[in-house]
């Protein structure tokens, strides 16, 4: 124990004179500290300066940033790259290593703890210290401000304002850097800074594009304001319309890659949101996607590797040639060109007037002439007719179109209302709508049509087919030749003289489709009352100029008491419907002379049996209905040209030159002669089309891939591509995302047909579609009937032939664009106004600077501008035209 207390007491005295010591050297140290001048003041300085340097640049950074967001808000097409590449090169220079204020040189060799920075539920830790976030470094930052304001005589605001400078300077300078540094294993928190920033940047760059999504081919239409159809009313959508049967990655990676070239014009009354709240709406969405993964579902995301909806697919007149040239090269041949048709060509295709197109001004009154509400210009040409010489072979009926198109608007009927919907408007119609009666009276026993009340009433019949009415009739007809097996084997109609168009209306329950014509004559208003009870017809006239239509396109002519003197003039009536025939095709022919003994009948059937003889027509049936009472005889053309080589050779009619083109349908003349039937089994005409339904998506037998197509493949592979397009974009965006109620639609007008892909896409609804085919573009009409489908031929710069009113839907892809180098494109948009019904739709996909022009003068029609859309320089319209019509007249009567 005392052993014990001894060794206790000697640590005791050890410990106590140690403490002495080391107190003594602590104070020693202390001294010799607070005399001798730091080795680490300058250095100190300098590390300051480099805080403030890193401090200023993420001011810099911000500044841009917040610039970025504004950009994006208020102009949705800016391109927020060169923002993105201001902020990574200012992080990259205050990234550059510089001396820790707690010590370390130049160079930037810290400690190996230094450069390890993670983040934990207390904040930022970095070697060993905790630092809150943002508050440490904004603290450090103004504690080394002050040291360094301190030791230069400056101000603190001064020395920071310096240091943002330098550093701006530095920024530019080191752009160039390799961005490498940034994924080695020492990341500091400036990296980690930097890539928050770009993260930030791309959010800012998603912002401004994410609601621009327009790809109607896939049905993807982000951020364009739509109006919903309500029966035959309209009303503005309180949400937008967003239609994605698309994954929604595949959606994202198309904003991503479409940001800089896709942009969506809001209608102006459907434009519900700002800019500002879509931009915020768009910031809860995913952010972008990385650029490696976007380019791995991009394939994927846009079919064919490109989206191809808005883009003219690089149109070209490939193998095909044009009507016009067509034409044109017979008329030459002929030398039968006047100089009345040099100078109106001349003056339509004149070019719009640039200091008109500069500063358009639109002031609209209604057109004054003495057919009023039902004017159609180029048959309602009073000046022109009175000039005509004679009207023997019905000149007066033929076009004669002025040589300035009209800019007045059509007057609408007073009491005017939508029409009656398919199929009941076949039944009846409403009187107001075409408030004539003089039909009534004159045909009213016949069944053709009678006034009932507020309505019209078409009760089936027709001058043959009175009492059992139209259907009834044409299954006679089948009755009478099986072959002709109504909408298999037969299925594209020419009805000639077609009255209300009953036959063609009741043509559509088997399966048929009729292109019905007549005049307009003293029989008012026939083809208005077909137009306006949902069966084709245009007004036309067998006269002196051959009918707008190609050679061998259609399975049967029909003509029912259609008052067409076949047999006169060397047969030049029927030698026509001889070249719009297929060969093998059918002429079903009803009227007195086939059935009635009356002496003039009998000569006219005599004189038919003659001419049909030398043609080398064939009888292939004849019979008479016993309900009716009327008879109907079939002949067919022939298949080949053993009947005309064994002909005399001064036989008449005789055959055409083989110079003469029977595909040459515009202004020419007809002749009284007959075309050879094609042989050559590679030659359209040769052989009998598909059977319906099949020959709307068969590819045409005498289409080769040698053949260059309008898109610029070989032909076939044209054809089924364009197929394939249309049935995406009216599967996808017009029958789901337009906000146009089907219902209401029936006569349908596509302005610029190529392949007639629309129409066929649209084979299965209760709509036909009048495909159009300009003069100057690809003579691809031979292909859409092929398809089982039709058309016609047409001049956009001259007035269409129809009754005012007439469709409720027009479709004009690339239209206007290609017409302005020939003529201008305000007269085009009156005549769709004159032709589209009140509250008809308009769909235009064109340039941007045309559909902009649309835009501008419908929106002065008091048009209801429903949405448009661009994408790079593509752009497209959907329009609704109102009721509005203005009330001043124009002076004088419009010629």
């Amino acid at each position: 124990m005392a052993l014990f207390d001894r060794n206790q007491k000697q640590r005791s005295s050890l410990f106590s004179t140690a403490t002495i010591a080391l107190f003594v050297a602590l104070c020693l140290v202390g001294f010799w500290m607070v005399s001798s001048p730091s080795p680490e003041a300058v250095p100190s300085a300098t590390a300051t300066v480099a805080d403030i340097n890193k401090a200023a640049a993420e001011v810099v950074v911000k500044d841009k940033e917040e610039d970025s967001s504004i950009d994006a808000t208020n102009n949705f097409k800016q391109d927020s790259t060169n923002v993105v590449a201001e902020a990574t090169t200012a992080a990259t220079e205050a990234e550059k290593p510089t001396v820790d204020v707690k010590g370390g040189d130049a160079d930037g060799e810290k400690p190996a703890s230094k450069n390890q920075s993670f983040d934990d539920e207390n904040g930022r830790t970095e070697g060993g210290e905790l630092v809150k976030p943002e508050t440490a470094e904004t603290d450090g930052a103004a504690a080394a401000a002050a040291a360094v304001a301190a030791s230069q005589g400056k101000s603190v605001e001064d020395a920071v304002t310096d240091s943002k400078e330098q550093v701006v300077t530095d920024t530019k300078e080191s752009v160039g850097q390799d961005a490498s540094a940034e994924k080695t294993s020492g990341d500091t928190k400036e990296s980690l800074a930097v890539s928050q920033e770009d993260t930030a940047a791309g959010d800012a760059k998603e912002t401004s594009s994410k609601k621009q999504t327009f790809d109607d081919e896939n049905g993807k239409m982000e951020g364009v304001d739509m109006v919903k159809d309500d029966g035959n009313k309209t009303f503005i959508s309180d949400d937008v319309v967003s239609v994605k049967p698309i994954a929604d990655d595949t959606t994202s990676v198309t904003t991503t890659t479409t940001d800089k070239t896709e942009s969506v014009v809001p209608t102006e009354t459907a434009t519900a949101t700002t800019l500002e709240e879509t931009t915020k709406t768009s910031d809860n969405e995913e952010q972008a996607q990385p650029r490696d993964e976007e380019q791995k579902l991009l394939p994927e995301a846009l079919p064919n590797g490109q989206a191809e909806l808005l883009t003219e697919r690089a149109a070209q007149n490939g193998s095909f040639t044009t009507q016009a040239a067509e034409s044109t090269n017979e008329q030459k041949k002929r030398a039968e060109r006047k100089k009345k048709q040099k100078k109106n060509k001349k003056a339509a295709g004149k070019a719009a007037d640039p200091a008109e197109a500069a500063s358009p001004s639109y002031v609209w009154k209604l057109c004054n002439t003495s057919t009023g509400e039902d004017y159609i210009p180029c048959l309602d040409n009073e000046a022109a007719i009175r000039k005509l010489k004679t009207d023997k072979h019905y000149e007066h009926r033929e076009r004669h179109c002025p040589a300035e198109p009209p800019t007045c608007l059509v007057p609408a009927p007073s009491s005017y209302r939508d029409p009656i919907r398919w199929p009941h408007s076949r039944d009846k119609i409403w009187y107001h709508n075409v408030p004539h009666t003089k039909l009534a009276d004159y045909k009213g026993h016949q069944n053709w049509v009678k006034l009932s009340g507020e309505h019209l009433t078409f009760p089936g019949g027709g001058t043959q087919f009175k009492t059992g009415g139209a259907l009834h009739y044409i299954d006679l007809i089948q009755q009478a030749l099986p072959e002709v097996a109504w909408g298999r084997r037969s299925r594209v109609v020419l009805d000639v003289g077609c009255g209300v168009a009953s036959f063609g209306g009741y043509l559509f329950d088997r399966g048929a489709l009729a292109m019905s014509f007549a005049p307009k004559d003293e029989h008012e208003a026939q083809v208005q009352f077909a137009l306006e009870r949902g069966i084709p017809a245009i007004s036309a006239v067998m006269g002196t100029k051959r009918l707008p239509f190609p050679s061998n396109v259609f399975d049967v002519v029909h003509c029912a008491r259609c008052r067409v003197p076949w047999h006169i003039d060397g047969g030049k009536l029927l030698l026509e419907l001889n070249r719009l025939l297929r060969p093998g095709g059918l002429f079903v022919w009803s009227a007195t002379p086939v059935y009635q003994k009356l002496p003039e009948d009998v000569e006219i059937w005599d004189d038919m049996v003659k001419l049909t003889t030398a043609m080398c027509w064939e009888i292939v049936a004849k019979t008479k209905d016993t309900i009716d009472a009327v008879g109907l005889v079939i002949f067919r053309k022939p298949v080949n040209n053993r009947c005309y080589e064994s002909r005399q050779q001064d036989e008449q009619p005789p055959l055409c030159e083989p110079s003469d083109d029977p595909n040459a349908a515009w202004n020419i003349s007809l002749r009284a002669c007959m075309h050879r039937v094609p042989t050559d089994a590679s030659v359209r005409g040769s052989r009998w089309p598909e059977k319906w339904p099949a020959r709307a998506e068969k590819v045409p037998y005498w289409l080769n891939s040698t053949q260059v197509g309008v898109y610029g493949k070989p032909a076939p592979e044209d054809f089924a591509s364009d197929y394939q397009h249309w049935k995406k974009v009216v599967r996808n965006s017009y029958l789901a995302g337009m906000g146009i109620d089907w219902n209401t639609v029936r006569n349908v007008m596509d302005m610029r047909a190529v392949y007639g892909g629309l129409a066929a896409a649209l084979r299965d609804m209760d709509v036909w579609v009048m495909n159009t085919v300009n003069i100057d573009s690809p003579d691809t009409l031979p292909v859409i009937y092929e398809r089982g489908l039709f058309g016609i031929y047409h001049d956009w710069c001259e007035s269409f032939s129809t009754y005012p009113r007439s469709y409720d839907l027009l479709h004009a892809d690339h239209l206007f664009s290609k017409l302005k180098a020939r003529c201008k494109v305000l007269p085009v948009i009156v005549e769709v106004d004159r032709i589209l019904r009140p509250n008809g739709k308009l769909i235009v996909r064109d340039d941007k600077e045309t559909v902009d022009e649309i835009v501008e003068v419908v929106r002065s029609m008091h048009w209801e501008v429903r949405m448009t859309v661009s994408k790079r320089r593509e752009a497209m319209l959907c329009a609704r035209k109102t009721m509005w019509r203005p009330t001043e007249v124009v002076e004088s009567a419009t010629r």
